[in-house]
């Protein structure tokens, strides 16, 4: 039954009320028939003051949450910090430890646990079971080395500073988790996610989540003080229960989504699909929270189950618009924590607590990526991603504190200081690229690796090869046209399993970072032909360029570069040839457009070439270009053309070959294709066959020689067009 207070009654009538209504509502009243309980609630709550939709819930607030947020993230986009700053200042000033703008932050932690949702659905589609397979096996061990150590560290120094052993374990939880959203989101706006520390972060990230189920359920023992067998019995069952639920997601994954989706999208209703995807993404989350996990890991599934299907991408693409406004909320919400009263009170306490989570963290993670045999840029850039505070430490901290496993004093002091890594992580994460760690991870690097780096480096002898830095699909491509080729080359590969793995095959490569003069020596740069780098990272690039012209000032250097701003610092650096993704992607899509469109290639190279002639000069001076002798020509030729001509009843070319007309000569024009019938004569004949009326001749040439050549065909006349 509907409350005669209900708002949605209130709302849902009034969209269906007359203007009139509003002059004399009790009058319209009387008049309608009798009806059921429901309705005359509904008149009563038409009538009742305040009926109309004067308010909605915390509408006010969300107002107030999206200005602050765009606001500030704009005005610290001017110091070129990240919008997740930006949005994290805006809650802590909007909350109601700060500006107190918003006075209940209920409806806002409901939109952000949505936004969660979305986001870790959309980094499911973005991720297969494939690619998660690929990547779990590359981080699986290193997570759960990261998860281990964390705990066992902060376990010790928890005990040494006086705490229970239960606190201390509490804290350990707390401690080895990072924040899923903020990784996650600042690796997919870098491009970083096919990384290599993009893939142990989100291994690593995924191994957390997962460990969160069996921590939640260890508090409840701990605060018990029970035994160790309640605990490891809690436990397996959570594991039985997560891996019933996997095996149930691939199953509906490769049999129901997929003619469920299929049955939706016969509809034709873009709506209708949307609303299909979002019910796929809540109702799988829901799922998984009976199942005791966590509402963002069934998310996680459900979007790894929609892609394996052919939907995959379109729903990605419906998501995005919905991810992004969610997400944004759920960052103001965790800004809304932060109380600044604490920071003010304890100082001290929290600059030590947020030291112990930015840099102990970035230890041990970095740590675990060198064990687990990554290069030591890849393990630092993975080690500055998980040094920070998790969003699944409050889910914790708030148990603990329900269980008094740990004081409120300790909880506040925890979160003040966990929010403060939040607020730094964009920061830290855009600053580290810019930071050559790997020079004092190398001796580290080489000591934990199991197999020495010697074994896989080769130290060719050869001269004029060419040096292939990159281990991603663009240096594969360049190294395979080298090969085609019969040119040699040295890749220098920075991914362990790569290398070995092309060294199997036979290929020279050396094992390492481009950065360091070592790898270069080793890779002979010095008789090089050419230098050709094609690493995803702008800053490593750069130090390479610059490495690389200390040991060889003379090779060319071949430079990949995603924008074209990054064109002059690599030059200033030498780098001979920079080709920037933003331009040849933009010119290769014209390219093919005009091809889809049957545009001769002669007249696609010359709008090519324009198109390069109206970038910046620098730019246009980086672009990779066609050979000048082969523009140089295009320039004529982009004055030829195809056209038709059609041989009329009567006219002179009626029962005359090409040979007889002697077109060519006295046109200008070149005949390669006659069409009769609607069919095309046979090109071997071409010259030998007799014209008909009717016949629709194909010709090549200048605007001036097909017309001329129309002149023979019609007249007979000659042409004085000349021969181009």
């Amino acid at each position: 039954m509907w409350r005669d207070d209900a708002p949605h009654v209130r709302r849902i009538v009034l969209l269906a009320r007359p203007p009139s209504w509003t002059e004399a509502p009790r009058t319209r009243a009387r008049r309608l028939p009798r009806s059921s309980r429901d309705t005359e609630l509904a008149l009563r709550a038409i009538d009742a003051p305040g009926g109309a939709m004067e308010h909605i819930p915390h509408l006010d607030q969300l107002a107030l949450v999206a200005g602050l947020g765009v606001l500030v993230s704009v005005l610290l986009a001017k110091l070129k910090l990240p919008p997740v700053a930006g949005l994290l200042v805006a809650g802590a000033l909007a909350g109601p430890r700060g500006l107190a703008l918003v006075a209940s932050t209920e409806a806002i932690a409901a939109l952000a646990e949505i936004g969660v949702m979305f986001l870790l659905f959309s980094i499911g589609l973005e991720l297969s079971l494939a690619r998660l397979r690929a990547i779990l096996r590359d981080a699986a061990v290193g997570g759960v080395l990261q998860v281990t150590l964390t705990i066992a560290v902060t376990f010790v120094i928890a005990r040494a500073l006086g705490h229970d052993a239960a606190a201390a374990v509490l804290f350990g939880f707390v401690f080895a988790l990072s924040s899923t959203a903020i990784v996650l989101r600042a690796l997919t706006e870098r491009r970083e996610l096919d990384a290599q520390h993009g893939r142990f972060v989100v291994g690593a990230l995924i191994l957390q989540d997962l460990c969160v189920v069996p921590m939640v359920l260890v508090v409840p023992v701990l605060a018990r003080g029970g035994e160790a067998m309640d605990a490891t019995v809690a436990i397996a069952w959570a594991l039985v229960k997560a891996g019933v639920l996997v095996a149930a997601v691939l199953l509906v994954s490769r049999w129901l989504v997929p003619r469920a989706l299929a049955w939706v999208d016969a509809s034709g209703s873009r709506e209708v699909f949307l609303l299909a995807v979002l019910g796929l993404c809540l109702g799988t989350a829901w799922l998984t929270s009976l199942a005791g996990l966590s509402l963002a890991l069934g998310a996680f599934l459900a979007g790894m189950m929609l892609a394996e299907t052919d939907f995959g991408d379109r729903a990605l693409g419906d998501v995005l618009p919905l991810r992004d406004a969610f997400v944004s909320i759920f960052f103001v919400s965790l800004g809304m924590l932060f109380d600044v009263e604490v920071v003010l009170e304890h100082p001290l306490v929290i600059a030590l607590l947020l030291l112990a989570f930015v840099v102990g963290k970035l230890v041990i993670a970095t740590f675990a990526a060198l064990v687990m045999r990554f290069p030591a840029r890849a393990a630092w850039l993975a080690g500055v991603g998980l040094a920070n505070f998790g969003e699944f430490g409050f889910v914790l901290a708030n148990v603990g504190l329900e269980r008094n496993v740990i004081a409120p004093h300790d909880t506040q002091l925890l979160l003040g200081a966990g929010i403060l890594s939040m607020f730094l992580t964009p920061v830290l994460s855009g600053l580290a690229p810019r930071i050559p760690a790997e020079r004092a991870l190398a001796p580290f690097a080489r000591l934990l690796r199991a197999r020495p780096l010697r074994e896989l480096e080769v130290c060719p002898t050869r001269s004029g090869h060419v040096v292939v830095a990159g281990s991603g699909l663009g240096a594969r491509l360049v190294a395979d046209a080298l090969a085609r080729c019969g040119i040699g080359h040295v890749v220098i590969d920075s991914d362990a399993q790569s290398a070995r793995t092309a060294r199997d095959r036979g290929e020279a490569v050396v094992y390492g970072e481009p950065t360091s003069r070592i790898v270069l020596a080793h890779a002979g740069l010095a008789s090089a032909s050419a230098l050709v780098l094609v690493g995803t990272d702008p800053s490593a690039v750069g130090r390479a360029v610059t490495a690389a012209r200390a040991i060889a000032p003379k090779v060319p250097i071949l430079v990949r570069a995603h924008y074209v701003r990054e064109g002059a610092g690599l030059e200033e650096r030498g780098a001979s040839d920079v080709v920037s993704d933003e331009v040849e992607t933009g010119v290769e899509i014209v390219a093919r457009v005009l091809r889809r469109l049957e545009v001769p290639r002669n007249v696609i190279e010359a709008r090519l070439r324009e198109a390069r002639s109206e970038l910046p000069e620098d730019c246009a001076r980086r672009s990779s270009t066609l050979p000048r002798n082969v523009l140089g020509a295009s320039a004529e030729l982009s004055k030829m053309k195809v056209d038709s001509l059609e041989i009329h009843p009567g006219s002179h070319a009626e029962g005359r070959t090409l040979v007889d007309l002697d077109l060519r000569r006295r046109s200008g024009v070149t005949a390669f294709a006659l069409r009769r019938d609607g069919g095309i004569v046979d090109a071997r004949e071409l010259a030998t066959t007799a014209l008909h009326h009717g016949d629709v001749l194909f010709v090549v040439g200048t605007t001036e020689a097909v017309r001329a050549a129309g002149d023979v065909l019609s007249h007979g006349e000659e042409a004085s067009a000349e021969m181009p």
